[in-house]
């Protein structure tokens, strides 16, 4: 059939509409495709000349610096130095051992580190760079960098490592960080990168680790070219990573020191609170340790020489150590009494030297007796058979109550490693753990602090904050994480009677200001700095012994906890003695003078002290004052 012209005319457009969209596709698909070669032939050369010699781009993570730690006056206590390494990454190596042995040439490389880390290449990935020469120094790593051609897959490198400023003074409470180990990895269910990279730093114990999220920051990264015989070309791209938090402490790095040293060869701690607002001033463990040692890992022969030590310095006992309290605890048993209302302060038992209980005889400390003993005097000279009589009306449950009430028998939220609960035992507590009934036996040893009972320095200078104020106080030892003020631990009523309080108060200070008070040594001669104390010493075997005829580790403790001043309470301090003997003697005359140095800010001066006592405290002063740290440096808040 002929097409009409018309028809022809349509068709002839359509083909030409065709042919254009055709041959526009054409056009922009050759115009594309030239930019694209534009792009990689012209202004993507030099990268693409740079892979065809066999250079690459390496991503690596960048460690971010740790937070720092002060003290509340803003002493540096841990701090990031630069430090110098040597890291080998296996893949790029090629032959490990003519690798290792031309480094050898350039640097001291030590065995055990060394053998580590051949080891440590075995296990990780091939890309993963492995320390292999740590704290080198700075004419080692030029060296390197120098022979760096030579030396395919080795990268020196310059790190920031944790340094602790005041040693030991304060390693039990912010402990110390140490290189990621196997273990570490292991009980993370999904390892934050950081943690892979050569000898990276982690808190391993204390405030380093309990705040390890806070401290650690967020890795930055880097893209370098490099060529084919392993040198560093440029960088190409830094993206900085986020600096850890900054962390201030409530202790005060003088206060701190002045108790590590009053404690001095003794194995003890000591604790000091503020009542008003539950900071912690100083929190010491003594002995203790320089946790340097620990930063880069630890040798064999320091690690021996802490772990065979009788005297523990690893362990914070502060925090970790429970202890029967002793007759320290006779203000929980006497406040319980008071609070039921089955005694009052003026209610008297005979005190024979000792009182008969289910056919058990229970013995005061004093063989001939007290005589008629109240609340008071009961303090005052620590007699145990008012104590027997009150648990025999009283009962364990209103006492455990109480206990908890005061802070024991409850783990309170520090922030340092494996602090305790201690125990307030129940009825149900002792068939449960012991599958035993509790007997009335069990009552009266617990109404003076042995027994079951435990407690922690820790939780008996809380009791005694509690006691002082009637607030829950609770124990703070953070004051702020990057500035930003933390909530303080002053507390609500606990709800108690204050007359019971103020009776409890009373008995205290005689305890320390009578002339029969069992510390009466121990006193402060101003009255406005009296303290009102507290005496323990708890049984470490069944039998009563003589310090002079057994071994240390069988003497008995010492403990002493006080408040002050008497009229204005500021401070709370609790001392404990391992196998010190005599609260009186042993734990008392270091409480006293640590609750003076708080008060005072410095040495207070000897008018403090009774006149028979002065030529010990001047010469004891003199030592001590050589132990403190240096003024704050340049790298201070203060």
């Amino acid at each position: 059939m002929r097409k009409s012209a018309s028809e022809k005319t349509q068709s002839q457009a359509l083909v030409t509409r065709r042919s254009l969209l055709v041959g526009g596709l054409q056009v922009g698909l050759v115009g594309a495709l030239g930019a694209r070669m534009h792009f990689l032939q012209v202004q993507q050369s030099d990268q693409f000349r740079f892979l065809a010699e066999e250079n690459r781009i390496k991503v690596s993570l960048l460690p971010p610096a740790r937070g720092q730690i002060f003290d509340r006056t803003g002493r540096v206590l841990a701090e990031n130095i630069q430090s110098y390494r040597i890291t080998v990454t296996r893949e790029d190596a090629g032959d490990i051992d003519e690798t290792i042995a031309k480094l050898s040439q350039l640097v001291e490389l030590d065995p055990a580190l060394l053998a580590d880390a051949l080891e440590q290449m075995q296990k990780r990935r091939g890309d993963v760079p492995i320390t292999v020469a740590d704290k080198v120094s700075w004419e080692e790593l030029s060296r390197v960098a120098a022979n760096a051609p030579a030396l395919p897959g080795v990268e020196p490198q310059v790190a920031l490592s944790r340094h602790y400023t005041l040693g030991p003074d304060f390693t039990h409470v912010v402990g110390y960080v140490g290189p990621v180990s196997d273990y570490d990895l292991g009980r993370i269910e999904d390892p934050d990168p950081l943690l892979r990279l050569p000898r990276f730093q982690i808190g391993k114990t204390g405030l380093e680790a309990r705040r390890e999220a806070n401290l650690r920051g967020k890795a930055g990264t880097q893209r370098v070219e490099v060529n084919a015989s392993g040198r560093e070309v440029r960088e190409l791209d830094r993206v900085e990573g986020t600096k850890g938090s900054d962390v201030q402490l409530t202790i005060d790095h003088n206060l701190q020191n002045y108790v590590q040293a009053r404690m001095g060869d003794d194995s003890a701690a000591a604790v000091v609170i503020d009542v008003q607002t539950g900071d912690l001033l100083a929190i010491g463990s003594a002995p203790a340790f320089d946790p340097n040692l620990f930063v880069n890992g630890i040798s064999v022969a320091d690690y021996k020489s802490l772990t065979e030590d009788d005297h523990r310095p690893l362990v914070a006992k502060s925090v970790q150590g429970t202890y029967p309290p002793g007759s320290t605890f006779k203000m929980v048993t006497a406040l319980a009494a008071l609070e039921a209302g089955i005694v009052t302060a003026e209610d008297t038992f005979r005190c024979v030297g000792h009182l008969d209980v289910s056919s058990q005889k229970f013995h005061c400390w004093k063989r001939g007796g007290h005589g008629n003993v109240n609340l008071i005097r009961s303090l005052r000279e620590s007699c145990d058979v008012y104590y027997y009589e009150l648990a025999l009306q009283t009962g364990i449950e209103n006492i455990s109550a109480m206990a908890r009430r005061l802070g024991l028998g409850e783990r309170h939220d520090v922030p340092m490693s494996a602090v305790a609960s201690g125990l307030a035992p129940t009825k149900d507590w002792k068939k449960r753990v012991k599958g035993e009934d509790w007997v009335l036996g069990d009552s009266v040893n617990a109404s003076i602090g042995q027994g079951f009972v435990l407690a922690s320095p820790l939780q008996l200078a809380v009791m005694t904050a509690r006691i002082a104020t009637g607030r829950a106080v609770e124990p703070r030892l953070i004051k702020t994480i990057d500035g930003e003020e933390q909530p303080t631990g002053a507390g609500e009523p606990l709800g108690l009677n204050e007359n019971n309080l103020r009776q409890i108060r009373r008995g205290m200070f005689e305890v320390v200001n009578h002339s029969r008070g069992t510390a009466r040594g121990s006193r402060s001669l101003s009255k406005e700095t009296q303290i009102a104390g507290k005496t323990g010493t708890s049984q470490v075997i069944s039998r009563r012994v003589k310090c002079a005829e057994v071994d240390w580790k069988q003497r008995d403790h010492a403990l002493f906890v006080n408040f002050a001043p008497y009229d204005n309470p500021r401070i709370a301090v609790a001392v404990v003695v391992e196998h010190g003997c005599g609260g009186s003697t042993a734990a008392a005359p270091i409480a006293r003078d640590i609750t003076l140095q708080a008060l005072y800010g410095d040495d207070p001066p000897l008018s403090e002290y009774p006149s028979g006592q002065r030529g010990r405290i001047r010469n004891q002063q003199k030592k001590l004052r050589a132990l403190r740290p240096e003024p704050a440096s340049k790298g201070s808040r203060a």
